[in-house]
């Protein structure tokens, strides 16, 4: 979907495929068909644009074979949609039965992680529609926080000024220039904003910047005004955002609200838990930990990194963080200019949901996911955004 913002500038909004989790190439032509079609009919518009997830095998078929890259193009113009960014996160095992820390792995430490990405800017140089010559690629906050020392941090480094380098001559020979953002997230090397500014620093170049996710900006209890503000002071640009939504407990230290938040506490992904206290930001690695121990102070609201569908807030006595993003969003696009034009709907955990709320069809998910989107564009319109058809 793509809007005019009052500038005259072009602001994009899509929704990730790594809800539909997909290792191979097959995976993802199925995904387009079974999925992003039907969400893009339920919508009535001619065009969506996906947030394409390729994992390490399918993006490695698409680079060894040309013939397949080019037929991927006419699929995904023959279904009506477009992809103009990628989410570099997750580099495999994404649709797994326990995904928890391996999500992390391979780091910005480990060689292969520099030669994904670069495969992946160079497919979506390929895909992107004729008329759009700017892409973004999202990827995780260098690494786990556990271990992590100096050194490692200086292989990262090295990797992401290769990266950029590599970036410049992908701009010189395609004309299409492809940028990378690094997501800060709870438990990473780059948890905050704040946490990004010194490595970005230190790779200083305008290709490698930062993807905004705003359920880990909530999770996190980051204020957005402070957050964009250090961001921009620092020269460090938002290559895109995800318009996400954390769970949000306000009494923990309830029963009944110990007992919501357990049915959220599932084995597959990790659901980083934070609160705020006298002493800073504390918090558990999972939800789990939070719900059945005294491992974190109950005196204060909780957050957990669980992203919540954007119109469906949890049953009370639990909330989402849908302010948050709503307050980050007005400052990431209704200013006089964009700070970003890409933007992103990414709530991948539906078949996580407590079992009373997950979809049991793929229609009933194609409801959910549009439902997403028609908020996201309604949030957008109202901040003065013109839809495009």
């Amino acid at each position: 979907m793509r809007f005019r913002h009052p500038d005259g500038s072009t602001v994009h909004l899509a929704y990730c495929t790594n809800v539909h989790p997909a290792e191979t190439l097959d995976g993802v032509l199925a995904q387009l068909r079974d999925h992003c079609e039907p969400v893009r009919r339920r919508l009535g518009r001619d065009r969506l644009g996906i947030g394409l997830w390729l994992a390490r095998d399918a993006a490695r078929s698409l680079m060894t074979d040309l013939a397949a890259l080019r037929a991927l193009r006419a699929e995904i113009d023959r279904r009506g949609l477009e992809v103009v960014t990628l989410n570099g996160f997750p580099y495999e095992g994404f649709g797994a039965q326990e995904v928890k820390y391996r999500v992390y792995q391979p780091d910005w430490t480990r060689p292969e992680r520099l030669a994904h990405t670069t495969d992946l800017a160079r497919l979506l140089a390929a895909l992107l529609p004729d008329d759009i010559t700017a892409g973004s690629v999202s990827t995780l906050p260098i690494a786990w926080r556990t271990p992590f020392d100096a050194r490692a941090a200086e292989t990262a480094r090295t990797a992401l000024t290769t990266l950029a380098e590599r970036l410049d001559a992908l701009e010189e020979l395609t004309g299409k220039s492809v940028r990378i953002g690094l997501e800060p997230e709870p438990g990473c090397t780059i948890e905050t904003t704040t946490d990004a500014i010194a490595p970005l620093a230190a790779v200083s170049s305008p290709r490698i910047g930062v993807c905004l996710d705003t359920c880990h900006l909530a999770t996190s209890f980051e204020d957005p005004h402070t957050a964009l503000d250090a961001l921009g002071s620092a020269g460090i640009p938002v290559v895109k955002a995800q318009l996400s939504a954390a769970l949000h407990a306000e009494h923990p230290h309830l029963p009944e609200v110990r007992a919501a938040l357990a049915a959220y506490a599932e084995p597959r992904f990790l659901h980083q838990t934070r609160t705020r206290t006298a002493a800073g930001l504390r918090g558990t690695d999972d939800l789990p930990e939070a719900v059945a121990g005294r491992s974190l102070p109950d005196g204060a609201p909780w957050r957990a990194h669980f992203h919540v569908p954007l119109h469906a807030p949890p049953a009370p006595p639990l909330t989402s963080t849908l302010p948050v993003l709503r307050t980050t969003l007005a400052l990431l696009v209704g200013g006089p200019h964009p700070r970003t034009h890409h933007l992103e709907v990414e709530t991948y955990t539906w078949q996580a949901l407590p079992a009373d709320r997950r979809p049991r069809t793929r229609a009933r998910l194609a409801d959910g996911i549009a439902a997403e989107l028609t908020l996201a564009r309604d949030l957008l319109t109202d901040l003065g955004l013109k839809e495009l058809p």
